[in-house]
């Protein structure tokens, strides 16, 4: 007998996985299907454990600087095996982290790949080659960190789609009634936490389609999806550059203010990089913020809540920023916009 499931969810990654839980949340019956490992590219291959090795490798980094701090060290020894080992330990402890969850939810995971039939239903097909029928009033498709959208069974439900991406509105909705779709497989910018948040768009305007009048969902602004790049030093930004703010119309003020002027960089030996916030000139609405510097992927969440929240200026200037931190630079880069600069 097929089982039957208001919410099928084709792919465990971080988009597929919080939209499962969050559709178990609001008491819809959940299933995943996921042919390889719980938590998709980015957990088991790239953002977590690549994370575990560049860790690894700010290590050795501050060993081999380790003088300028007033510690002498001799013979480190650099064991790739055990590196890499430790990263593998990392994903696999987290790949089953999310395996729990989603059993706590009581989210049915089906190890298999899945193929759309269409009228609701899924053939699923494990790699030993045994098939089963899958029944569903929804399908999310949030399949990987490339548009895997082959042989799924799109093309022949009508699904439509650009250079392979899947198109959905801004509440994650396909052409096809009854298929939608988040993360990797649709638009850019294709990051994990963007797929993450679009699986609680989807899951809730899934669970207010289905009759649920308590939920209101809300679409997703691209411009306030923060990017990071992990490398020495770090990069992130959030919203427009100082460019594309003149070129869409906004008459700018510019805030930039450096590592060198902060003493908890100094303190860190981290005293290279700088903040920059672009803000509208006439209303002091925030319009980007960008880092370059130590711990800069942590920091630039800041400026992200402010975008959200539609702070102003003085939002930002009213707020009192922990000392010594980082975080103060984002502070000074405010003032700096304004010229009102207390330590530069």
């Amino acid at each position: 007998m097929s089982q039957n499931f208001d919410l099928i969810v084709i792919g465990g990654g971080p988009g597929g996985y919080v939209a499962a839980i969050r559709a178990a949340q609001l008491k819809m019956s959940v299933a995943v299907v996921e042919a390889n490992h719980l938590g998709g590219i980015c957990l088991n291959w790239g953002c977590i454990p690549t994370k575990a090795l560049l860790r690894s490798a700010e290590i050795a980094h501050l060993i081999k600087h380790s003088e300028s701090f007033g510690i002498t060290t001799t013979g480190m020894k650099i064991d790739l095996q055990k590196i890499v080992a430790r990263s593998r330990g990392v994903a696999t402890q987290l790949s089953g982290g999310i395996g729990h969850l989603l059993k706590k939810n009581k989210v049915t995971v089906f190890d298999a790949y899945a193929t759309l039939k269409g009228n609701g239903k899924i053939e699923a097909k494990t790699k030993d080659g045994k098939t089963e029928t899958i029944l569903c009033d929804i399908v999310l498709s949030a399949a990987g960190v490339t548009p895997n959208t082959e042989n799924i069974g799109i093309e022949a439900l009508g699904v439509k789609t650009t250079k392979g991406h899947i198109d959905a509105d801004s509440m994650c909705r396909t052409n096809v009634p009854g298929i939608w779709a988040i993360g990797d497989v649709t638009a850019p910018p294709w990051l994990a936490h963007k797929a993450s948040h679009e699986g609680v768009i989807a899951a809730e305007a899934i669970a207010a389609s289905l009759g649920n009048k308590e939920v209101h969902p809300h679409a997703m602004n691209p411009l306030n999806i923060p990017g990071c790049t992990y490398c020495h030093p770090q990069i992130a930004s959030v919203g427009l550059t100082e460019a594309k703010a003149r070129e869409a119309g906004h008459e700018v003020r510019v805030g930039n203010f450096p590592f060198i002027g902060n003493g908890k960089a100094i303190a860190l030996g981290e005293a290279e990089g700088f903040i920059k916030t672009v803000f509208d000139a006439k209303t002091g609405e925030l319009l980007g913020a960008h880092m370059i510097g130590a711990e800069v992927t942590e920091l630039i969440q800041g400026y992200t809540i402010g975008k959200t929240a539609e702070l102003v200026e003085a939002d930002f200037m009213n707020t009192v920023f922990p000392h010594p931190t980082l975080s103060e630079m984002m502070h000074e880069s405010v003032l700096g916009a304004y010229g009102k600069t207390l330590h530069m």
